[in-house]
């Protein structure tokens, strides 16, 4: 596929194992459950690991809606692309519109910290010193957004690096927890932690709003479906789940047998620095700040592919106004669309920092991002359902994975909004439902605009 420029995104360039890393990337692991595992143990306590194991299992049927769309219909814009074929423009374009806006707030929300890892590492003592730390986490911005307009052999390429490192650190501080904690567990190994019956509806409600957030962001894979063969994508989102779901459910378990209830209230925004703390000694404890630091940077590339190729589609589509399909003729990457996320994210991160009212929404908006997720994430699950329907009569084990589980995701995702808004903040409502009421305005523009040049869109 190509935009009006005649170019096309680089095809075949990512592999099995390239697409795999990205999709694990993706979720920013260390990141992800340093900062939401007090959030969850605070909801639920130790039955945290169950509800990561069956909410994965769960969103392992949205993969599988993802995965079987992918191989008839590889499209950039993923989510906008297959919905809007299913049910129509107008769903599709609030797909594609439900995952830029999440990406974008999570972008920004991810700089900051970034920015004061590097700091923790190199100058503990400016951590307070705003300006610095604004300007330390527009240079990672700026450093990722040109390391993707370069290409996405370059992307990838820092991706594997980023994430083996990560990795081996982690392995290292999670071997250790297990060999020092294992004879004096701070949390009893038990069976009850994944046991079904230890579940009540609301805790298992309450565990599943934290985890939809936390395994968010594998579904690049599925954004990068023009950059990879439709099979080589499809099995990479597979690996990736499966892996994501042995790891976080393993961590989770090692985090309980390292930390007290209390150490991990404590040490809410950090637990993996907790438990390093424990165990090394300054400045090895410090190496899981630089795993998280590098697990936040990755997710930054990840966040910034996810929404430059969403609008790479809505504008070759014609739902966005075309100079967003622009494509670089010898980098072949969306450059004006990667500029677009660049740009937004620029405005907004040193908006939270000299403009507090902007960095409380910002802060709601982390919350907010779940609603986005649940909406795009949902919509597509229905969609796969719906389009393989026809499985249900003439091959009942192919319907399992298309149509089947992408339905029981689907209504996962639905249940787990359904359950969360009545628990918002006016100002989470307000940002995450209308972050995706904003949308009426460039659709409304795009048809417009069809409509002067007496064309549709695609």
């Amino acid at each position: 596929m190509s935009d009006a420029g005649g170019q096309s995104l680089a095809k075949g360039a990512l592999s099995a194992v390239e697409s795999t890393i990205m999709g694990i990337a993706g979720t920013s692991p260390a990141f992800s459950i340093a900062v939401t595992t007090g959030t969850i143990y605070a909801a639920i306590g130790t039955l945290s690991v169950g509800s990561l194991l069956y909410s994965g299992l769960l969103m392992l049927g949205l993969m599988f809606a993802f995965a079987s769309l992918n191989r008839v219909m590889p499209d950039a814009g993923a989510a906008f692309a297959w919905v809007g074929k299913v049910f129509g423009p107008t769903w599709g374009f609030f797909a594609g519109w439900g995952l830029m806006v999440a990406s974008v707030v999570f972008m920004v929300s991810a700089t900051l910290p970034a920015a004061t890892a590097t700091l923790l590492l190199v100058a503990p003592g400016q951590l307070d010193n705003t300006p610095l730390v604004t300007g330390i986490a527009a240079v990672w911005l700026t450093a990722v957004t040109a390391i993707v307009l370069r290409g996405i052999r370059h992307a990838s390429y820092a991706q594997v690096i980023v994430t083996i490192a990560e990795a081996v650190i982690i392995f290292a501080v999670m071997a250790a927890a297990v060999y020092v904690f294992a004879g004096k567990p701070a949390h009893p190994v038990s069976l009850v932690w994944i046991s079904p019956a230890a579940f009540s509806f609301k805790s298992f409600a309450d565990g599943a709003m934290v985890s939809v957030f936390l395994y968010w962001g594998w579904d690049v894979t599925m954004n990068l479906g023009e950059e990879t063969e439709p099979a080589d994508a499809s099995s990479g989102a597979f690996w990736a789940m499966i892996n994501l779901i042995v790891f976080f459910v393993v961590l989770m378990m090692v985090i309980l047998i390292a930390l007290s209830g209390q150490e991990i209230e404590a040490s809410s925004t950090n637990v993996l620095y907790a438990i390093s703390a424990k165990i090394f000694p300054a400045p090895w404890s410090y190496l899981i700040v630089l795993a998280t630091m590098l697990s936040t940077v990755g997710a930054l590339e990840t966040q910034i592919l996810q929404f430059s190729r969403s609008m790479f589609s809505m504008s070759r589509a014609g739902v966005l106004h075309p100079r967003y399909a622009a494509v670089h003729a010898e980098w072949q990457t969306p450059w004006a669309a990667t500029l677009v996320i660049w740009g937004f994210g620029m405005v907004l991160l040193f908006s939270s920092s000299y403009m507090p009212s902007v960095a409380a929404i910002l802060q709601a908006s982390i919350a907010a991002i779940g609603l986005q997720i649940c909406f795009y994430m949902g919509l597509t699950g229905f969609a796969c359902a719906w389009h393989f329907r026809g499985l249900l009569k003439t091959d009942r084990r192919a319907a399992m994975t298309q149509t089947v589980f992408p339905f029981i995701g689907g209504i996962f995702m639905a249940f787990v909004a359904a359950w969360s808004i009545p628990t918002f903040s006016p100002v989470v409502l307000t940002v995450g439902i209308g972050g995706l009421a904003l949308g009426f305005i460039p659709l409304a523009i795009g048809r417009w605009r069809n409509a002067r040049g007496g064309t549709a869109p695609a």
